[in-house]
């Protein structure tokens, strides 16, 4: 068995998240992905620590948590792209490649001959995406994009966190970058729906993926809550727009992430809280009737919860097939029998650790499994070979320019 994309060839022109976790993605799935990094440095989150691992004898290695945590799977090619050998070797390399990811500023890429038109005039049949913080045109254009601003900016921060009037209300960030995630997310699938267009076209295509269109997208109900009725919604804390009751409650020992998805459920928590009544109330029966009157309904909910322990209100629910659980933190969650059961980690040798954990990809293929062979790479790994087996040159060849400093060879 392989993986769904074997034979295909990426070169990933990016760095910190977006990008490369596109990237990473296409490896999971079977692709050879060869990473451009600057020699010396890298990708940016390569410094992005601590933590940093430790090899087997427990010394720090420089190899940032974050770096290993988006480039699983990749080559590592440190190529000086602001020198004219560099861009020709990078040149070679992309019309060597089905699909080209790149992050670099609007135009940034066309001062070296690296641009869509330039290259697709040589290789119509490249898919080239380019992933900005505003896209290839409109008035912020020209702008650098990070997620944290992303969130502000495209209204995710607005409604997450707690309303202003309460304690510790006010807008907040998620947790993870899930602009760049999302965007990356995106990627993946329009380059796949380019490569099945290019099946029957023979051609390939420009994608211009920016994080606030791909954050602005994903506003999913939100969105449509205020686009048809025309409402901006505000800060809720945990609790749904659209569902009650569907949020967090403090236990008598902790919290609970209650998530009652329609009126039988409703029923069957009314009765698990000792209230039946609440079900067949007029006002409380339905969930149109539950989002009109939550300020009434949600403050004798949270008196009931807090009589039982968080366990026992998981026990009770699930027991009742009423959603709830427990909030965990990282290690509660892998140590969690079920995450424990679906392989949520596995392991990868790697240059410094026999055992390096690593995050799996949720995906499940029935026919062709994702693959964990290929750890994420050091500095410039794969220069020597990739120079030599894919462009062809000659040992003399490589060891001028690594001389001249045009490219990093780790080996």
């Amino acid at each position: 068995m392989t993986a769904p994309l074997v034979g295909l060839r990426v070169l990933e022109l990016s760095r910190i998240l977006a990008g490369p976790w596109a990237g990473q993605l296409l490896a999971d799935y079977g692709a050879e992905v060869i990473k451009i990094e600057r020699p010396g440095t890298g990708d940016d989150t390569r410094s992005w620590g601590p933590p940093y691992l430790a090899d087997d004898a427990g010394r720090e290695t420089g190899e940032s948590a974050y770096f290993l945590s988006t480039n699983r799977g990749k080559r590592s090619v440190a190529i000086d792209i602001a020198r004219p050998e560099g861009q020709d070797l990078v040149r070679r390399l992309a019309l060597d490649c089905d699909v080209l990811i790149e992050n670099f500023k609007v135009g940034g890429l066309q001062r070296y001959g690296l641009d869509y038109a330039n290259l697709a005039a040589e290789h119509p049949a490249l898919i080239y995406c380019s992933i900005t913080g505003f896209g290839q045109d409109g008035p912020y254009a020209e702008f650098a994009g990070y997620d944290a601003a992303i969130q502000a900016m495209g209204g995710l921060m607005s409604i997450t966190g707690g309303p202003d009037e309460l304690p510790g209300g006010g807008p907040q960030k998620v947790g993870v970058a899930v602009a760049d995630l999302m965007c990356g997310l995106y990627a993946v699938t329009a380059i796949q729906a380019a490569l099945l267009h290019r099946q029957t076209s023979g051609h390939g295509q420009h994608i211009d993926l920016s994080l606030l269109d791909t954050q602005v997208a994903w506003l999913a109900n939100q969105a449509g809550n205020y686009l048809v009725g025309g409402q901006v919604p505000g800060r809720q804390g945990t609790a749904h727009p659209n569902i009650v009751p569907y949020q967090v409650f403090a236990t008598a020992d902790g919290h609970v992430m209650l998530a009652v998805g329609n009126d039988a459920q409703f029923a069957r928590f009314a009765e698990l809280a000792g209230h039946p009544e609440w079900a067949m109330d007029a006002d409380y029966r339905s969930n149109h009737g539950r989002v009109q009157h939550r300020e009434r309904l949600v403050p004798m909910i949270e008196s009931v919860m807090r009589q039982h322990s968080t366990d026992g209100w998981v026990s009770a629910c699930r027991s009742a097939g009423v959603p709830a659980s427990p909030i965990n933190n990282l290690a509660q969650v892998f140590a969690d029998p079920h995450v424990e059961h679906r392989q949520m980690v596995r392991y990868l040798g790697h240059p410094f650790r026999a055992r390096l954990p690593t995050l799996a990809n949720p995906v499940r293929f029935s026919a062709t499994p994702v693959e964990y062979e290929q750890p994420p790479p050091l500095l410039g790994a794969d220069t020597h070979t990739v120079l030599t087996q894919r462009l062809g040159l000659g040992e003399t060849e490589v060891a001028e320019l690594a001389r001249l400093g045009v490219i990093d060879c780790a080996r």
